[in-house]
């Protein structure tokens, strides 16, 4: 029980400790965030604010995730496609910041990495953590068996995830507050199917994210970049294949699944009809620009994310 306030706790301690040095750090780097000319113009301010602060709340995981979270297969798999991920990520940073391409990894290469750490994830579950192929039906007892489709569900799932939780990344404290809620939802998952380790993994992180929020919150201090998105994308996807929770995390990640939606549906419309649905896609933007501010627009998706993550619990059942 201890270890259930400690894991948190300490988390959040040590991003908090390490957020100014690692801001100063990456100012004296001059890694400032580019600013894309055709988002929106009150984003333009934010030219130069550190990026690649995702550095802080992996600190605070990793600290917090040696000194109490038992090193078993899956948190050692988790922690793998997270920072996998965030090497992905960590790679694109730097052509923005470091060699001023704004758009950053050409979309094929975050594609092929992606759909390795898919595999990789797929196989380490299935071969090595030992848990069947199949996935469960929310809200049902209904478990289906994929077989050898299976690897191409989670290469899904790690796609889909890492991409979303980035493209949800637009406004101060939007993402990592979302995060905490997705990520308590997961923890609350884990210990209810007896994984504690699991769910002392995702305590964690809500703790070291909620440090980070002490310099993201609007207006922020910095950001966490690709490295942090799609790192934090690595997590919900690995928590999902290893609570057996696929298909749940459209629930419990609702509001990164609307997010990415948005941006589908903007493309497919612009490029179909000439027309765009939304002011600015993804969602956040669009209801930036119907005059709401970056807090407003973070704390209601907050408020969404909730009512997701709820909705998503009360869908679990034992699939056995």
């Amino acid at each position: 029980m201890e270890k259930l306030i400690l894991a948190p706790g300490v988390a959040f301690v040590v991003a908090v400790a390490a957020g100014p040095p690692i801001i100063r750090f990456l100012q004296q780097l001059k890694l400032g965030q580019s600013v894309r000319n055709d988002g929106p113009q009150t984003h333009l301010k934010k030219a130069g604010v550190p990026t690649m602060g995702g550095l802080i709340f992996l600190i605070g995981l990793l600290v917090s995730t040696v000194a109490f979270v038992p090193l078993t297969a899956s948190v050692g798999l988790t922690l793998f496609t997270a920072l996998a991920l965030g090497a992905i990520g960590f790679a694109d940073d730097f052509r923005k910041v470091v060699r001023h391409r704004p758009l950053g990894l050409k979309a094929r290469q975050k594609l092929l990495f992606q759909i390795i750490i898919g595999l990789i994830l797929s196989l380490g579950a299935t071969n090595v953590v030992g848990l069947p192929p199949t996935v469960g039906i929310p809200f049902t007892s209904v478990v289906l068996n994929l077989g050898y489709f299976y690897p191409v569900l989670v290469v899904l799932i790690v796609i889909a995830t890492s991409n979303s939780v980035n493209l949800t990344d637009g406004v101060d404290g939007l993402a990592a507050g979302a995060m905490v809620i997705a990520t308590t939802a997961y923890a609350l998952i884990a210990i209810a199917g007896d994984r504690l380790e699991l769910g002392l993994f995702s305590l964690a992180l809500v703790g070291a994210l909620l440090g980070y929020l002490v310099y993201n919150l609007h207006p922020a201090r910095v950001f966490m970049g690709d490295l942090g998105s799609l790192a934090l994308g690595g997590v919900l996807a690995a928590l999902a294949v290893l609570t057996k929770t696929e298909l749940l995390l459209v629930l419990v990640g609702g509001l990164f699944v609307i997010e990415a939606v948005s941006d589908i549906i903007q493309v497919a419309s612009f490029q179909l009809t000439g027309r765009r649905v939304f002011r600015m896609a993804p969602l956040h933007h669009h209801f930036e620009l119907l005059g709401w501010t970056e807090t407003q627009v973070a704390t209601r998706f907050w408020l969404i994310e909730a009512i997701f993550a709820i909705i998503g619990f009360l869908g679990l059942r034992n699939w056995g």
